[in-house]
């Protein structure tokens, strides 16, 4: 019964499923109130199954401890990411979908993310330390992947497009395997912190991890069948209209964020830092190394190229926020001042999407 408590959200969110299903044909015709009602509903519903998906990822990675529990915590967002992504490509044509979610996720992860945990955490504790070689790790992994996936397809002509896609692929499994076994192996100190004391989920030491794994991935598919309702509605909604057509995008990467936010910003207040740093730029890695490759693999099969390559906008703000990451994450502590910075840009990139320019 505890466990079915917990679950309220997932319980709401099938019928919803139910209701979405029966009516999604009806808000398309009519329009209006309540297509974007309806919409907004399932957006909400789908939010929600995203948090338990955290919650139970957190549960795993407190038990595990760090680095395994980011690794949970990003792989279980970025599952969502992918799943939600690989529906909405369904839909109408949108060839720069993946890319679109990609930079947004990115601008989330690190400029959100990073930005408000900096000011949280600077606020209430100072200046909060974590350790400064998993900061240069993940930098460094995230310039080369970024580079090879989103910025040389600029200069790949058509004719070529295939070999280099089946190339990237290759290039991003591999980084990702060898980023996971340095990671958890000969570099795991990196990205531990020996101040950090992890706190268990209390109402549930006793539950076994096999409930947590099952519910996780029976939600994750949840997930996928609200988004084939809200990739109808979205397409329906945007059809004719003159809001931004990188939305989709920027929810795709709110779905995904938004428990990785709360769990950062917790993390901050608790003056664990070096969660909050796995976090955001774990999480960008994460989307990176297996959000292109998937999408690749697709535009592969599909014969059909995915525009990965980054406008001037894109690779400006990313270059900005690439520039501030290096600057602030160089000597293994964080203030408010350096979040101010990353939320400036993170603000910038609102601003750009409200007008349509990215």
């Amino acid at each position: 019964m505890k466990y079915m408590k917990s679950e309220f959200p997932i319980a709401i969110a099938l019928v919803l499923l139910g209701l979405g299903f029966a009516l999604e044909h009806s808000a398309v015709a009519q329009g209006g109130a309540l297509l974007w009602g309806l919409l907004l509903v399932i957006l909400a519903a789908v939010i929600g199954v995203a948090f338990r998906i955290a919650h139970h990822a957190e549960v795993l990675a407190l038990r595990f401890g760090e680095p395994y529990g980011t690794l949970i915590l990003t792989t279980a967002a970025v599952s969502v990411e992918v799943v939600i992504l690989i529906v909405l490509l369904q839909g109408a044509p949108n060839p720069t979908l993946a890319r679109d979610t990609v930079f947004a996720a990115i601008m989330f992860d690190i400029n959100g993310i990073l930005g408000l945990a900096a000011i949280v955490g600077g606020l209430r504790h100072g200046s909060a330390k974590y350790n400064v070689d998993s900061a240069n790790s993940f930098i460094a992994m995230l310039l080369v992947a970024i580079g090879i996936g989103m910025f040389i397809p600029d200069f790949v002509p058509e004719e070529k497009w295939l070999f280099y896609s089946a190339f990237s692929v290759c290039v991003m499994v591999v980084m990702y395997i060898a980023f996971l076994r340095l990671q958890t192996v000969e570099h795991r100190k990196f990205f531990e912190y020996s101040a950090e004391i992890d706190e268990e989920v209390h109402d549930e030491v006793h539950s076994p991890n096999s409930l947590h794994v099952a519910i996780m991935l029976g939600a994750i598919v949840l997930v996928g069948l609200l988004s084939e309702v809200l990739s109808v509605l979205l397409d329906a909604g945007l059809t004719g209209s003159s809001l931004p057509k990188s939305i989709p995008a920027v929810l795709v990467a709110l779905i995904s964020a938004s428990p990785e936010i709360l769990t950062a910003l917790k993390a901050a207040q608790q003056n664990r830092m070096q969660t909050t740093v796995n976090i955001a730029l774990g999480a960008s890695l994460a989307t990176v190394l297996l959000t292109l490759p998937v999408i690749e693999a697709i535009a592969l099969f599909n014969g059909e190229r995915i525009n990965m390559a980054l406008t001037p906008v894109q690779g400006g703000m990313l270059l900005l926020t690439f520039l501030a990451v290096m600057n602030n994450l160089h000597d293994g502590e964080t203030n408010a001042i350096e979040g101010i910075s990353h939320f400036a840009l993170f603000a910038a990139f609102i601003a750009l999407v409200m007008m349509g320019v990215v």
